[in-house]
């Protein structure tokens, strides 16, 4: 297969947890988004959570009217995100599982144990033009039933992967990576996007980078985090860097 471009989205949820933090409109995430496109971001990725913990409504009103990028809208789903993706009309909605007592994201969503209520609830979405992404777990069910659905795009998560890298686990580690690979082959060979995330940071996504079905990264708490020693720009150039090291542009 030709391999495609690997795209970077960068998940500015983070700078809306420091503004909450103490209130008011500073640090602002339109202005980070704005800067990560500058840097190189192809797209930008924004979480909505029910409990709104970091973005906000007029964060996602804003992120569309000042942004030239995608923006790709992570939701639970629920009919009140379902009714904003919809006014908002955001390039790509990816639908996400959602806790309150969780600090991020754990795990995939159960496409396949919910496929009558999600086929459903997506068909509005793709119907108004929006890309659909279903993030899950590298699990051939999943992905089976995300392509039964509708979705036109998978999110395989990284986050195991990650985790028992950084607990120098790295027969789990590379366990992980051999399901992530066959899951992105089967997900591409079904007609699905293939894109991932979730932990990646400097060593582990050149993991991701280099399985040629992965067509886009999405990573957020890092880049967030290393911006406060290396600045948010400088963070992303480090991130494409490392990113073409392992899967070099076509031409290059």
């Amino acid at each position: 297969m030709a391999v495609p471009f690997l795209r970077l989205g960068v998940n500015i949820d983070h700078v809306a947890t420091i503004r909450n933090a103490r209130g008011g409109d500073a640090p602002s995430p339109v202005r980070a988004a704005q800067m990560a496109e500058k840097a190189g971001a192809d797209g930008i990725t924004a979480h909505l959570r029910e409990d709104r913990r970091h973005i906000r409504d007029e964060d996602i009103a804003a992120l569309m009217a000042n942004i030239s990028v995608p923006l790709n809208f992570e939701m639970a789903a629920t009919e009140e995100m379902q009714a904003i993706a919809l006014r908002h009309k955001p390039h790509a909605v990816c639908i996400v599982p959602e806790r309150r007592e969780e600090r991020t994201t754990e795990g995939g969503l159960g496409v396949h144990q919910d496929q009558d209520r999600l086929s459903a609830f997506v068909a509005p979405l793709r119907d108004a033009g929006c890309r659909v992404s279903m993030f899950i777990e590298a699990d051939p069910a999943q992905i089976e039933a995300s392509a039964k659905i509708g979705a036109a795009v998978v999110e395989l998560h990284t986050g195991a992967l990650c985790e028992a890298h950084l607990e120098g686990d790295f027969a789990t580690r590379d366990a992980h990576l051999e399901r992530i690979t066959s899951a992105a082959k089967l997900a591409h060979d079904m007609g699905l996007e293939v894109h991932a995330g979730h932990g990646l940071d400097f060593d582990t996504a050149p993991m991701a980078a280099a399985i040629p079905e992965v067509v886009e990264l999405n990573i957020g708490h890092f880049l967030i985090g290393e911006a406060i020693f290396t600045g948010l720009p400088n963070a992303i150039t480090q991130m494409r860097s490392v990113m073409d090291a392992a899967r070099p542009p076509a031409g290059s």
